[in-house]
């Protein structure tokens, strides 16, 4: 997805922090929110508090019309195409690759269910390699059984 089609709000953002230097891992310090649930934010896929919403666009130089957007329920997801974006394809192929053996190992584990993707949290870190630095993702959700009825 080029930045052309991103949504007006998530261009002026991301040009504001492009402007201003903050980083995600900066605002995250400022908001007390995670720098990837904020870049949810940027991105439309979650909405920020006022107060939350107000410290961004405050951040990034940006005004109240901008805060207050922030604040609309958005409409998530990608879209029913597959990705692109190399890095994004890449989390689509470990799904098409990896999906069915997470998934038999999480029943074997817990049971018929679900990893909830509301209560879930998603940290990225950084790890140092010789051989090439690592990207560790942590994805945290937590276990929703299928009700019997």
């Amino acid at each position: 997805m080029s930045t052309t089609e991103l949504p007006i709000i998530t261009q002026k953002l991301l040009a504001a922090k492009e402007a201003s230097g903050v980083t995600f891992a900066e605002l995250e310090k400022l908001v007390g929110r995670d720098e990837v649930w904020l870049a949810a934010v940027f991105y439309r896929q979650a909405s920020a508090s006022m107060e939350e919403a107000t410290k961004i666009a405050e951040a990034l130089g940006l005004g109240a019309d901008v805060a207050a957007e922030l604040t609309e329920y958005p409409v998530k997801g990608l879209g029913p195409i597959v990705p692109t974006d190399p890095l994004i394809y890449r989390f689509y192929e470990i799904m098409q690759v990896y999906g069915m053996p997470m998934k038999a190992v999480i029943h074997e584990k817990f049971g018929d269910g679900i990893m909830s993707a509301i209560d879930f949290t998603l940290d990225i870190e950084k790890e140092e390699d010789p051989k090439g630095d690592r990207v560790k993702v942590t994805m945290n959700g937590k276990f929703l059984p299928y009700k019997k009825w």
